[in-house]
């Protein structure tokens, strides 16, 4: 039977965030199907319109998610028994837009929905431009603890290590997102007067970990 070690290394990064997100959720409920379509098309254009009048491109405002349903609500009937009304038709529009991280943009964004009419919901994120950097790096440090950690085993037990046998990986995607939690929805219509402060914040640092298995034989 072949003699093997089998080492757990972990690997730590922590990235500087360059990048923000703003993710959007723009939802129109109309009694007739044309027009809560007429309706979303119409708020989605002016929210194109108005982000790009703070210098980025509209079509930078990417769908991430589309669906269309009916929606009903509850209600007591005469004998007091729960009954269900139509409403409408409710389009929800999923989107999000990415760019430098640059606190003045951002504020110029935020000024730019809470004039807009469309009014959507929005969540505000700080992340990296490359993220495949960031797991290659990763990996890397992981691999280099499992190849310390296995020479210290094999120094102590008085071995000597063969050729990898194998390497398993968590292949899973890595959130890289920064826990700086900012919410501005209270605030947002204030941002659209011209006397409005700035906003001047450091996010902080993305840290991730990650770890893979390695076999060695041993000779």
């Amino acid at each position: 039977m072949e003699r093997t070690i089998t080492v757990k290394g972990l690997g730590k990064v922590s990235a500087s965030p360059d990048l923000i997100t703003i993710s959007f959720d723009l939802e129109i409920t109309e009694p007739k199907y044309e027009q809560t379509m007429e309706t979303s098309g119409r708020l989605l254009a002016a929210l194109r319109a108005s982000i790009s009048q703070t210098g980025l491109d509209g079509k930078d405002l990417k769908t991430t998610g589309f669906s269309v349903d009916t929606k009903y609500e509850s209600y007591r009937d005469k004998n007091n028994n729960y009954q269900q009304r139509f409403i409408g038709y409710t389009c929800v529009h999923r989107l999000s837009l990415e760019f430098a991280l640059d606190m003045k943009t951002l504020a110029s964004v935020l000024s730019a929905i809470a004039e807009c009419e469309a009014h959507p919901e929005f969540k505000i994120r700080f992340t990296v431009k490359d993220p495949t950097a960031v797991s290659e790096q990763l990996l890397a440090k992981a691999i280099k603890d499992a190849a310390k950690k296995a020479e210290t085993l094999a120094k102590a037990a008085n071995v000597k290590l063969g050729a990898v046998q194998r390497i398993d990986c968590n292949w899973e995607e890595i959130h890289l997102y920064s826990e700086t939690d900012m919410d501005m929805k209270c605030c947002a219509p204030m941002l659209a007067e011209s006397s409005a402060p700035g906003i001047d914040i450091e996010p902080d640092d993305i840290d991730v970990s990650d770890s893979v298995i390695v076999v060695w034989t041993i000779e």
